[in-house]
């Protein structure tokens, strides 16, 4: 259901959920509580079980849905838009929790059990509320979200390009080389020559600005665009392999299982099976 432009955010509260919704997008951002269910759950690459309840906030843009068992599930949505909150308000001191936890949200934020049952009540309260009040009510739940302890980051880095979040020109360069040459073979020594450092200096600044190893976000790049192929073409496993820049098809089914803990070929079925739900 389409937002208006004279809304902050929408509250779709579904009792007996039918999860009849196939795998799909939209340009606003969901949070998404489902409560007395148990299913699969797929957010971008991630495909994963759920139990009992479940609270996720979806970025704009990230393939989601939810198969559950029905009959006693309840599931509440809140959807709202990317940018109802101007950058000048993010940029201030108080709202940097909330700034960051949207940009975060891209990939998919799990939040825990302890997260679940402290918002539960409030974020039912919203669909019985469409006052002032349920605005500062909702600007308060994103806030404890922000702050919220034990979350798990779900879709891949490589599946939403969350590296060009990095604030570093030097990284935006890199990311942009290696985006234009994903299907190519990447040299260590072109790269770090590309923004004037050594192979080791490049290796060691480039692990602190982005928390992984130079190699491992190559493999998540194109795991990542393998995926999306897998999602959204026809495909082959072979061409897939070839066109995300790995060089032989058995590497390319064990580094992807390892990863995305399905092969290629599991993976596509897994996705066919849910967009006919």
């Amino acid at each position: 259901m389409p937002i208006s432009e004279d809304d902050f955010f929408i509250v779709l509260n579904h009792r007996n959920a039918k999860f009849d919704f196939p795998l799909h997008f939209h340009p606003e951002l969901e949070l998404n509580l489902v409560l007395n269910s148990s299913g699969k759950r797929i957010i971008g690459d991630s495909i994963l079980e759920y139990q009992g309840s479940d609270l996720v906030l979806v970025g704009a843009n990230t393939p989601h849905t939810w198969i559950g068992t029905e009959g006693e599930a309840h599931v509440v949505t809140i959807q709202f838009h990317q940018h109802f909150l101007a950058p000048e308000s993010l940029n201030r001191k108080l709202m940097l929790s909330i700034k960051e936890l949207l940009e975060r949200s891209k990939r998919g934020i799990l939040f825990s059990e302890e997260t679940i049952e402290k918002l539960k009540p409030r974020i039912l309260e919203l669909s019985e509320t469409q006052d002032f009040d349920s605005l500062l009510k909702f600007l308060s739940i994103l806030y404890d979200l922000s702050i919220a302890r034990n979350t798990k980051m779900l879709a891949s880095h490589s599946y939403v390009d969350y590296y060009r979040i990095s604030k570093s020109r030097r990284i935006e360069k890199v990311n942009n080389f290696v985006q234009e040459n994903l299907n190519q073979k990447i040299n260590l020594k072109d790269v770090a020559n590309l923004i004037n450092m050594s192979e080791t200096a490049f290796s060691h600044f480039f692990r602190k600005s982005t928390n992984t190893s130079f190699t491992d976000y190559v493999n998540d790049l194109r795991l990542g665009h393998a995926a999306r192929l897998l999602t959204e073409t026809e495909l082959t496993i072979n061409e897939i392999c070839f066109d995300s820049g790995f060089n032989n098809v058995s590497n390319f089914n064990r580094t992807f299982k390892r990863k995305i803990g399905f092969t290629p070929t599991g993976f596509r079925a897994q996705q066919k099976l849910i967009t006919k739900h």
